[in-house]
């Protein structure tokens, strides 16, 4: 019960601007998680450190308003047929173990270094994180556009078409996104690091989607389309989990599932008028973007633990202010990308009808 009552102390007030912050990150963070899949926590949950809601509690809080979105995101994008049900439901029970054992480490951290400790453990799995994952992404959406071949077919990579090409008997089972059998063996480790990170910082589509994509081999669309029913297992089983230790703020999670729930029909809209290429370009953007935000505070939470010299108030108000102005530039960088993208994909769409039925061919 005193743990229940420390993490409550630390939940922070609400006024109407904290409000209307977390709703329009909210609204953002599902248009972001509509188009790409991941759960948009990467934007979400240092938007809610920004505002000093410590590191656990955002985490917990995000995994809770995350399951209800993604489920309404699941059924939007099943309906245009992007959903593997089958793969997102095997990766999502071996994601539920990692989800139970990155909790069990975050308790850990929490326990033993207080908020100081958890936040700078969630900040530089983030920076670590986004760092390897968006640069990776980002290259390769620029590389598919120079190559000029973002209209053709996405096709498996190397290490895809190998783990397709193995056979292990009594653990084969078919794919509709990968149209080819995979063993459960190469899934289940992909699974458990998705609930892990999910765990850590919220986020397992940093894993998901491009494990879904490089290692299995599923087209950019199918692999974000079907996170979002991993997102759902996940955050079922870990919201309970944190729930139970008093972690989650159901009031950052209503609010920013209200302006979600908004934001995931849209961002799910849009991804049927852009090129999958486009996918991965706002993933690798906002990631960076987000990492420098994170990135700034990592020096705070080393002074608060002592590692560091003490930082004078002036220096972590800069830094603090610092951090949240470029998080709100990666919120607004994000939408503005995804809504540009639609508006340009209807554009062409309704161009190419009109030629379409003056050649008399509609």
């Amino acid at each position: 019960m005193d743990g229940f009552l420390s993490e409550t102390a630390n939940f922070i007030n609400l006024d109407w601007m904290n409000i209307a912050y977390l709703f329009v990150v909210g609204f953002i963070g599902g248009l972001v998680s509509g188009f790409i899949g991941s759960g948009g926590a990467f934007v979400l949950t240092p938007a809610m450190m920004s505002l000093g809601v410590p590191g656990l509690v955002a985490v917990a809080s995000n995994m809770c308003h995350k399951f209800p979105k993604a489920l309404v995101g699941a059924i939007k994008r099943a309906r245009y047929g992007q959903v593997d049900v089958k793969l997102g439901l095997i990766l999502g029970i071996s994601a539920e173990a990692g989800v139970l054992y990155g909790i069990h480490i975050q308790e850990s951290i929490k326990r033993s270094f207080g908020d100081a400790g958890s936040n700078l453990y969630v900040s530089v799995a983030f920076v670590v994180v986004l760092g390897i994952v968006g640069s990776f992404v980002l290259l390769d959406a620029l590389k598919t556009y120079k190559s000029g071949n973002t209209h053709e077919e996405e096709k498996a990579t190397k290490l895809a078409k190998w783990v397709q090409s193995i056979n292990i008997p009594g653990t084969m089972v078919y794919f509709k996104s990968l149209n080819a059998k995979v063993s459960v063996l190469f899934t289940i480790p992909l699974g458990f690091a998705t609930g892990m990170l999910a765990a850590t910082i919220a986020v397992g589509g940093f894993i998901g989607v491009p494990s879904m994509i490089y290692v299995l081999g599923a087209p950019s669309l199918m692999a974000s389309a079907t996170e979002l029913v991993i997102a759902f297992v996940m955050g079922l089983g870990g919201s309970f989990k944190y729930a139970l230790s008093g972690l989650v703020d159901i009031r950052l999670a209503m609010i920013i599932l209200g302006g979600s729930l908004f934001g995931i029909q849209l961002g799910a809209i849009g991804t049927t008028y852009v090129k999958p290429y486009m996918i991965k370009v706002v993933m690798g953007v906002i990631m960076i973007t987000v990492l420098f935000s994170r990135g700034l505070m990592v020096p705070v939470y080393l002074s608060q633990l002592g590692i560091l010299q003490p930082l004078s108030e002036a220096t972590v108000k800069l830094l603090k202010n610092t951090s949240f102005a470029i998080m709100v530039l990666a919120l607004f960088l994000g939408a503005f990308i995804v809504l540009k993208a639609m508006w340009k994909g209807i554009k062409t769409e309704k161009i190419a009808t009109k030629e379409a039925i003056g050649h008399g061919k509609i």
